[in-house]
């Protein structure tokens, strides 16, 4: 199994990117949050894991260990494959993840696409006791957070929008959801949200 790659950065596109180790290039799949702290032409270390099926061998990458380990277990459960396990880190951070199905919070769960009421009850069931809280981090909200739009911005320039194209649609997303900031906790969704709106306006 290939656990981790450290390679220069030589693409990166919506959902993938490309890592040069030692002149081979590694084509590795992300969420939106790890692919937003690539630069290209810098050195970076990924978590990964390799997904082997008879026509296939797919790398996907992760920032820190636990994304990888929340990836792999979720995908014990029937139905879920690495694409939904991708999409749920994508909605949610890790240790949301945790915190989601240790308080059996089935609509968490279903604010990830492709999820709904039966398939979040099944995760609920087939993971519990298998994905504790670390603990390294709460989901609840602080009184005193404040707007972290930038990151989502700054993300979006990395990926190849300029200033006033992130701005717009951080902006959009934030009318359509009725929100007026983006808390730390929601910045992966937002940032996954922009890019659902701006990968349609892509021609």
């Amino acid at each position: 199994m290939i656990a981790s790659l450290t390679g220069v950065v030589s693409h990166v596109r919506l959902d993938s990117a490309i890592l040069d180790v030692a002149g081979v290039g590694y084509l590795v799949y992300a969420t939106p949050t790890t692919l937003s702290t690539m630069r290209k032409g810098e050195v970076v270390t990924v978590f990964t894991s390799l997904v082997v099926r008879e026509d296939s061998m797919t790398l996907f990458a992760f920032s820190d260990f636990d994304e990888r380990e929340v990836f792999e277990t979720v995908q014990t459960v029937s139905g879920v494959g690495p694409r939904l396990a991708l999409a749920m880190l994508a909605v949610h951070t890790s240790e949301m993840l945790r915190h989601a199905v240790a308080s059996s919070d089935a609509r968490a769960l279903t604010r990830v696409p492709g999820i709904g009421p039966k398939v979040a009850q099944r995760i609920l069931l087939e993971l519990a006791g298998k994905l504790a809280p670390t603990g390294t981090q709460t989901p609840t909200p602080s009184a005193t957070e404040v707007d972290e739009r930038h990151q989502v911005i700054e993300a979006l320039q990395s990926l190849g929008w300029n200033a006033k194209q992130a701005e717009d649609t951080v902006a959009h997303v934030l009318e359509e959801t009725g929100a007026t900031a983006v808390s730390a906790r929601d910045v992966p969704a937002t940032l996954r949200s922009a890019l659902k709106v701006l990968g349609g306006n892509r021609a």
